[in-house]
C-alpha cells in the first residue's frame, strides 16, 4: 500500500503539468489582451507612466485587472485547455469592447487621463473592473 507521501507525489506528477499548461495558456491570453488593449487605447500609458502620470498608471492597472478577472474565472471553472482558450478569448473581447464603450460614452477621458486626472482614471478603472466581475460571474455559471 503506497504511503500518503507517495500518493501526493503521484497526484502532483499528474496534475502539475496540466496546471502549468493551463496557467501558461491563460498568462499568454492575458498578455495578448494587454497588447491588444494598448493597441486600441487612445492613451500612451507607457510614456505617460514614465513621465509620472498616476492617472495613466491607474487606468493601466485597472485594465490589466479587468482582463485578468474573467480569465481567472475561466481557469477556475474549466478543465479542458480548449475550453479555457475559447472562453478566455470571449472574456477578452467582452472586456476590450467594454473599454471602447466606456471611452465613447465618456468623451473627456483621454484628455483627463493625459492631464493626470486621477478621478477620471479611477472611474474608468472601476467601470472596467465592475464589468470584469460580472463577466467572471456569468462565466462561472
Amino acid at each position: 500500500m503506497p504511503s500518503t507521501l507517495d500518493q501526493i507525489l503521484t497526484i502532483l506528477g499528474t496534475g502539475l503539468p496540466v496546471l502549468l499548461t493551463q496557467l501558461g495558456a491563460t498568462v499568454v491570453l492575458l498578455g495578448i489582451g494587454v497588447a491588444v488593449y494598448q493597441a486600441i487605447t487612445p492613451f500612451h500609458e507607457r510614456r505617460l507612466i514614465a513621465e509620472g502620470n498616476v492617472a495613466a498608471g491607474v487606468v493601466l492597472a485597472g485594465s490589466i485587472l479587468a482582463l485578468a478577472i474573467p480569465l481567472a474565472a475561466t481557469l477556475a471553472t474549466s478543465t479542458v485547455l480548449a475550453d479555457i482558450v475559447v472562453w478566455g478569448l470571449v472574456a477578452l473581447v467582452i472586456q476590450l469592447v467594454t473599454f471602447l464603450v466606456i471611452t465613447l460614452v465618456f468623451r473627456g477621458l483621454k484628455a483627463g487621463v493625459e492631464a493626470g486626472n486621477v478621478a477620471a482614471a479611477l472611474g474608468l478603472a472601476a467601470a472596467q473592473v465592475a464589468v470584469a466581475l460580472l463577466n467572471a460571474g456569468a462565466m462561472a455559471g
